[in-house]
């Protein structure tokens, strides 16, 4: 062998050693530092960022607003109505989602296109937060980091356990989702905003239904809440709280008497991610 051919050999032997050591561990899902994603879950996303993902990210949903850098993201529309056209036009390797979220042939159009489509399955329900985020974390090769975000979550749920003990009283928490005085719903049992109010010490003003419900009159004075919950676009919608206490109904119940309305951020408060335990807690804090 002639020393030509060995230094060939030998570099190239160094070569592939040093490569070796500098891949990203991204590729471990076969993936690389420049892999285009697309996420069509603003929790979704939440994670993707929380394992370093973020410059990865070429598309989100709208319900995508934190951190407050993926608002500056291009939008493909609200994560049930994205279209398949919206979602290739940005260019991804991988789109990621909500099994009973994303319309079944939404996704086949876009694996059809040769597009890779990662779907999640999400309970909420703390457990359902912790086992999301493994299961994107691992799907991903970034199990460490998934760890990471788990430890965190773990104790804020702790902190937020501690905070609900002390709770004096579980007051009854009606949720209506406004869009104006037009579009008024309230917020069954087996919903995200159950699942939350439970969790920050309350009991659900409404039994007997899954789902949303149109608002009356009627019931909401039936109901009689203690603290009425809204997101804080759908109370500005009603013209904050002047504007709510002027809906049929509302200024009869004890928490229109006493004015005890609360509102927080839509993605936060039923988001089921890495800040649940965060939301609990504030949600604990106001509604006590």
């Amino acid at each position: 062998m002639n020393k030509q051919l060995i230094f060939t050999v030998v570099f190239g032997l160094l070569f592939l050693t040093f490569q070796s050591c500098n891949v990203s561990t991204i590729s471990e899902a076969g993936l690389s530092d420049s892999t285009k994603i697309v996420s069509t879950n603003g929790t979704l996303s939440e994670i993707l960022v929380g394992l370093g993902f973020e410059d990865n990210i070429v598309g989100v949903d709208v319900a995508s607003t934190y951190p407050a850098s993926l608002q500056q993201k291009p939008k493909i529309g609200h994560n049930r109505d994205i279209s398949t056209e919206g979602v290739l036009g940005l260019g991804p390797d991988l789109v990621i989602g909500i099994s009973d979220v994303v319309k079944p042939q939404v996704a086949e159009q876009i694996r059809a296109a040769g597009t890779r489509f990662m779907l999640f399955h999400h309970e909420y329900s703390e457990a359902g937060a912790k086992q999301l985020i493994r299961a994107v974390a691992d799907s991903l090769g970034q199990v460490s980091k998934g760890d990471s975000l788990l430890r965190a979550l773990e104790a804020d749920l702790a902190r937020a356990d501690s905070i609900t003990a002390q709770a004096q009283g579980k007051p009854k928490v009606l949720f209506i989702y406004a869009r104006g005085t037009g579009t008024m719903m309230v917020a069954g049992q087996r919903t995200q905003l159950d699942e939350i109010i439970k969790l920050a010490g309350g009991v659900n003003a409404v039994q007997g239904f899954e789902d949303f419900k149109p608002l009356t009159s009627e019931a909401v004075i039936a109901a009689n809440p203690d603290v009425i919950l809204l997101f804080d676009s759908g109370l500005s919608s009603l013209g904050g709280i002047d504007g709510l206490l002027q809906v049929q109904g509302i200024a009869e119940t004890n928490a229109g008497k006493n004015q005890k309305v609360v509102e927080m951020d839509g993605q936060f408060l039923t988001g089921f991610g890495p800040r649940l335990g965060k939301a609990i807690i504030e949600l604990a804090k106001k509604i006590h």
